[in-house]
């Protein structure tokens, strides 16, 4: 069998409102490497995904991303400090222990994707 070695897997994140979007992530932290042809590349340290210029509700309103932070507490305090959720309309959660061992809070985009930020406890 040939090399099957994986470098990494990135998720296509519809928007449906694309410059509001887009604006949303930067606000957020995350960096826009590129944006050409509907598509758009954001990244924050090694954690990376696609915005596309694409929306259905349904799909949008029923997709989570998880990212996976060093500092759930802090990443809290930024976007709560921030306005992003008053500035975006856009819902927030409060930080809660989960019972599998992971402290987080749920943000959801202008879209309606749910973002799960977490730390491991």
């Amino acid at each position: 069998m040939g090399n099957l070695n994986t470098t990494e897997i990135k998720a296509f994140v519809p928007a449906k409102d694309f410059e509001r979007s887009k604006a949303f992530y930067q606000d957020l932290g995350f960096r826009m490497a590129s944006d050409g042809h509907g598509v758009a590349y954001f990244h924050h340290g090694n954690s990376s995904f696609l915005l596309q210029d694409f929306y259905v509700r349904e799909q949008a309103e029923n997709f989570v991303m998880h990212l996976l932070v060093e500092d759930v507490d802090a990443w809290h305090r930024h976007v709560s400090e921030s306005g992003l959720a008053e500035r975006y309309g856009v819902r927030m959660g409060d930080l809660v222990d989960q019972p599998w061992k992971m402290r987080e809070f749920v943000l959801f985009d202008p879209s309606g994707v749910l973002w799960r930020i977490a730390q491991n406890i």
